[in-house]
């Protein structure tokens, strides 16, 4: 009986070795997307009651309000979901120069934006080229589950997965889709990170076309500027 050679026991314990690290890898992978995915519903369920118990102290803050022969002032928005709606033919450059900043670069682009002195002042000097106002959670959340894209190294992906916000946004503590949600919806520490990292959504033209004409501001009758919550009814009707 000849002996088995030097150089197959070698590779075969070699192929065992790597056998068993693979396995171990792999048994570590899927506990910890198990960690991960117990982690996500976690947090999912926090912030589902962080938005019930906003909605019910807003209910019960007008219930005191109208008892006491008050009038309720709701608090200031602190995002705007701005969207395009013409072209810039002929404009000047400055609004061309704002719309980029803005990352509007095409008719029916959209984004998330953070109201303050600066921004504001910006949207009312492009503002017959946007329509815009407060959006509520359900259009925060229809737009990313939606129409959602991730720019990951310069690409647009798709957010297909937790894995791909984990990648971009883990170092901030953003590790799923229900994170940019919270983050945009309620402006919180890390609302740059989260909308820098949401492609602008290219939205389709709104079914039954605009509400008048788009040269109109929308007081008048009209289709762009300032709409406040009306602008759910347009993004439900671009999404």
């Amino acid at each position: 009986m000849s002996a088995v050679p030097e150089s197959f026991k070698k590779k075969s314990a070699r192929q065992a070795e790597l056998a068993a690290k693979a396995a171990a890898d792999a048994a570590k992978a899927a506990k910890d997307a198990v960690a991960f995915n117990s982690d996500i519903a976690a947090r999912a369920e926090a912030y589902d009651a962080e938005y019930a118990k906003a909605d019910a102290d807003a209910i019960a803050n007008r219930r005191q309000a109208k008892a006491n022969n008050q009038i309720f002032v709701a608090p200031e928005a602190k995002i705007a979901f701005v969207i395009r709606i013409r072209g810039i033919i002929g404009v000047s450059p400055k609004v061309k120069k704002i719309l980029q900043l803005l990352r509007l670069r095409q008719i029916n682009n959209a984004v998330f934006v953070r109201l303050n002195a600066a921004t504001i002042k910006m949207l009312r000097m492009v503002e017959p080229y946007i329509a815009y106002g407060t959006p509520n959670m359900k259009s925060v959340r229809e737009l990313i589950y939606k129409r959602g894209y991730g720019k990951v190294s310069g690409q647009r992906v798709p957010l297909s997965s937790n894995t791909v916000v984990n990648a971009a946004l883990g170092n901030v503590n953003i590790v799923c889709v229900e994170d940019v949600i919270h983050e945009i919806f309620t402006a919180g520490e890390h609302f740059k990170e989260a909308s820098n990292f949401l492609w602008p959504f290219k939205l389709n033209s709104p079914r039954k076309g605009f509400q008048g004409k788009k040269l109109n501001h929308y007081n008048e009758g009209g289709s762009y500027g300032y709409q406040g919550d009306q602008i759910n009814r347009l993004i439900k009707k671009m999404i």
